[in-house]
């Protein structure tokens, strides 16, 4: 398989923080409307492949090619533009805004905060607010103040958010922290959904979850690959049992 067949192709990422490799000649490989959800350690190097595909950190060495154009020269506004969307951990809504307005807010095409709070809203964008509204089981509640919503349902709003930019490849961190059984069943539902027409990178602790969810795991540990593939393979292996899921 050529890089070209591949949505996201890293090769040879690497990147030292005062000497210390957080992340060493990292190969890893995404495809079209893959969900890959990578685990491992704390300090493994997951949310630092994140920052740098979405160019916050800038690499040492490597490549980073999304749809075959390199990433890693590109400034953080550029990559987004080029489609990649990235959810931190913590949700950064407008508390102060309807559900409505974060969503209207968040169309590339829009006007920004100011004007979508003053000016007609175009049928382009209410149709895309709508759809993705549903998407994030969220329709019934466009006019809620999102200070309001559950904690869970802030990540969904998030989520949307990123989903109205319409990127190809999504990245989500740790994107069920805190939330109640209910709320991470319907997270994996949205995941699932979510999925099939584009790519997502999952940075994810919570194994339960995984297994609703993975298409293929990616366990790091060291800044390199440990083992990667299957969910039950991955499970087995015993180099990931020593030093991730024995703990």
């Amino acid at each position: 398989m050529s890089n070209t067949d591949f949505v996201l192709a890293i090769e040879d990422l690497t990147v030292s923080f005062d000497g210390f490799k957080a992340v060493d000649k990292l190969n890893m490989y995404i495809d079209k409307n893959e969900l890959r959800v990578v685990i491992g350690p704390n300090g493994a190097g997951k949310t630092t492949v994140l920052d740098l595909i979405c160019g916050k950190t800038k690499s040492t060495a490597g490549s980073i090619k999304f749809k075959n154009r390199e990433l890693t020269k590109l400034s953080e506004h550029e990559i987004v533009r080029a489609g990649v969307g990235r959810k931190f951990q913590t949700p950064s809504i407008y508390e102060n805004l309807t559900v409505y307005q974060n969503l209207e807010v968040s169309y590339p095409k829009g006007r920004g905060v100011f004007g979508s709070l003053f000016f007609k809203r175009s049928d382009a964008v209410v149709a895309q607010v709508h759809k993705i509204a549903k998407e994030i089981m969220m329709e019934d509640i466009l006019g809620m103040e999102a200070a309001l919503l559950s904690h869970g349902q802030k990540q969904w709003l998030e989520i949307g958010m990123l989903l109205m930019q319409e990127p190809e490849l999504l990245m989500l961190d740790e994107p069920v922290a805190g939330m109640s059984a209910k709320e991470r069943d319907q997270t994996a539902e949205l995941l699932n959904r979510i999925c099939q027409n584009r790519s997502v990178i999952v940075i994810e602790h919570d194994m339960e979850f995984v297994k609703k969810i993975a298409h293929k795991v990616t366990v790091l540990h060291q800044g390199k690959i440990l083992a990667e593939g299957a969910m039950d393979k991955v499970q087995a292996n015993e180099k990931v049992i020593e030093v991730y899921l024995g703990h």
